[in-house]
C-alpha cells in the first residue's frame, strides 16, 4: 500500500521559511514604529499566517483537509516564530502567548483552504 505522508515537507519547509522571514521583518518594523505596532501588527502577522497556509495548500494541492491541517501547522510555525521574537524583545507579554499562537494556527488553517480553492481553479 502506498501512502502519502499527511504533511509534505518540502511544500511546509518553502512556506514556513516565506513565513518566518515576513513575521522576523514584521517585529523588526513594528520594534521601531509605534504606530505600526498599535495599528497593524496583529492584523500584519494574522496575514503573514494565511499566506503561509495559502503557499502551502496551493502547492501541495491534495485536497482541503490536508491543506488546512498543512496551513495551520505553516501558519502556526511562523506565527510562534514571531510571536517568540516580539515576547523577545518586550513588546508583548508572553500572557498573550497562547491565545496569539491559537489565532496564528486559525488563520494558517483558513489560508489552506484559500489555498487549495486557489488549487482547483483551472
Amino acid at each position: 500500500m502506498n501512502r502519502t505522508p499527511p504533511i509534505d515537507t518540502f511544500a511546509f519547509q518553502r512556506a514556513a521559511v516565506v513565513g518566518v522571514l515576513l513575521q522576523a521583518v514584521l517585529v523588526l518594523l513594528a520594534h521601531f514604529s509605534i504606530w505600526l505596532a498599535e495599528h497593524a501588527f496583529l492584523f500584519a502577522a494574522m496575514m503573514i499566517s494565511a499566506v503561509s497556509g495559502y503557499l502551502y495548500a496551493q502547492e501541495v494541492a491534495r485536497g482541503y483537509i490536508r491543506g488546512a491541517c498543512g496551513g495551520a501547522l505553516t501558519g502556526g510555525t511562523c506565527g510562534m516564530v514571531g510571536i517568540g521574537m516580539s515576547v523577545i524583545l518586550g513588546d508583548t507579554s508572553p500572557v498573550s502567548l497562547t491565545v496569539r499562537a491559537l489565532v496564528s494556527i486559525l488563520t494558517g488553517a483558513v489560508g489552506g483552504i484559500y489555498g487549495q480553492m486557489a488549487a482547483d481553479w483551472p
